[in-house]
């Protein structure tokens, strides 16, 4: 070979080949604190996300950064990167309704059902699930399972916004403002169902608020048709005393969850609420059966309705993760706030300053949660191949300083503020703070002037509805 040909050989390894071996992608995070969350708990310092289309694509360290050129490149500074928050359980479209009657005993019976019977209307569930939207996403929750009326105008919110969810349309024995009665409910949840059936971020489910505010054979068709459409049943178990009660007069002594056990309602489609009474075997048969359970440890402590014992359950290996209740239980809906609690009452709970270590809080706020909603296969931890669904937590606010464990930092220092950028199915929806996809200011006003309806149906002290 001539020496010409040899060195025009060598200039096709190097240059032309080098520049094709460069893939592109549309978004890129770097140099951040990257908490993938991942079976290892991998963490990769000055690391890099890769994202393209709606999936991750590459996380690794800086040196991703020579391999990939994106269309738009975050620059995180230090920041943490990880997985959206899973908020497990709520009522989205309460916001509303936040702050009024929060220390009436027996609120729920007493105060809520009566104020929902004049007040639920299509109206207030568009305006309350825009707010509810907009307070999650800028708290880092990037998924959230609703329990409520009127679901599709909840699912016209998200599908707007950008968001993920599971939404549940509710079913209770009494007249409510969707239905007259449980079989109406029913209905209502399968023509929604079929709906959102294929909806790319919307997976419709249904919402059996309890087992003591249904009957048995409602409970049982719903069973029946979660498994023939194959879709989510989301359901307040184990919740309450009135509850345990009730369902043990109807069974002669059995618990909410062996009842369910016992008429075929319980399986892997179910994610069961609160789960704070519970026996030795209510958790084998929560483990038996797949359920996921949804934790809320400030509304239960708000309500004084107890501590489920999630050390226990997780040591089972039943499938939890965090959620916030309705925004009149918590009040607040972004689960970055229920880490601190949760990592401090389950050591008070169990009396020992080892328990739920920080990185156990986490976990149940991403992947965990996930795991509650069975979709951890798609979302919950930053590894390749999943969607793109993560955010990015602000370490340089004082309270973020010093961080030396990125996990004690989220739990005992962080909060819903904190979350700079938001990230759903691969399109930045919050950059700095600012919603790029809804109108934050309309919505809240739109909330603003709700609130003076209510204010005109409701006592100004909030102690009963007129």
């Amino acid at each position: 070979m001539s020496l010409r040909k040899r060195l025009f050989a060598v200039s096709l390894l190097s240059l032309p080949f080098y520049a094709q071996a460069i893939e592109s992608a549309d978004l890129m995070l770097t140099h951040g604190t990257v908490l993938t969350m991942n079976a290892q708990n991998q963490v990769f310092n000055d690391g890099t996300v890769v994202i393209k289309d709606n999936k991750i694509i590459a996380v690794g360290n800086e040196k991703l950064t020579q391999e990939y050129t994106a269309k738009k490149v975050l620059n995180v500074d230090g920041d943490i990167v990880m997985p959206g928050l899973i908020n497990t359980h709520t009522h989205a479209s309460m916001t509303v309704f936040r702050s009024l009657a929060d220390d009436v005993p027996d609120r729920l019976h007493r105060y809520i059902f009566p104020l929902e019977k004049q007040m639920v209307s299509r109206e207030m569930v568009r305006v309350g699930a825009n707010l509810a939207n907009v307070e999650m996403l800028k708290g880092g929750v990037t998924t959230y399972a609703d329990m409520y009326y009127f679901e599709d105008e909840v699912a016209k919110t998200v599908d707007k916004i950008g968001m993920r969810a599971v939404l549940g349309e509710t079913v209770i024995k009494f007249p409510v403002a969707d239905a007259k009665n449980a079989d109406e409910g029913i209905a209502y949840a399968q023509k929604f169902i079929a709906q959102y059936k294929n909806h790319p971020r919307i997976i419709p489910a249904f919402a059996p608020h309890a087992p003591y505010t249904n009957t048995t054979e409602h409970l049982q068709k719903i069973a029946q048709l979660s498994e023939q459409e194959n879709v989510p049943v989301l359901i307040h178990l184990a919740e309450t005393q009135r509850e345990k009660e009730a369902i043990a007069k109807r069974t002669q002594g059995k618990t909410p969850v062996q009842y369910m056990a016992d008429i075929g309602a319980l399986n892997a489609h179910v994610v069961a609420a609160h789960a704070i009474h519970l026996s030795a075997e209510d958790m084998d048969l929560l483990k038996k059966y797949d359920v996921g359970v949804a934790h809320n440890i400030s509304a239960n402590t708000k309500s004084a309705k107890g501590v489920s014992p999630v050390s226990e359950l997780l040591s089972k290996g039943v499938r939890v993760g965090l959620g916030t209740d309705g925004p009149m239980s918590s009040n607040t809906l972004s689960t970055m706030n229920e880490l601190n609690l949760v990592g401090k009452i389950h050591k008070l709970a169990n009396h020992d300053r080892a328990a739920m270590p920080p990185i156990n809080v986490v976990r149940m706020a991403t992947i965990g949660a996930a795991k509650a909603l069975h979709l951890e296969n798609k979302i919950g931890s930053i590894e390749v191949g999943k969607l793109a669904d993560l955010i990015v937590v602000d370490t340089k606010v004082p309270n973020m300083v010093p961080m030396y464990n990125p996990y004690s930092a989220l739990v005992y220092g962080a909060n819903a503020h904190d979350v700079r950028h938001a990230i759903v199915d691969g399109k930045l929806l919050m950059e700095n703070r600012h919603i790029l996809t809804v109108d934050e200011k309309a919505i809240v006003q739109d909330a603003q002037k709700f609130a003076e309806k209510v204010r005109k149906t409701v006592v100004e002290n909030g102690e009963q509805v007129k």
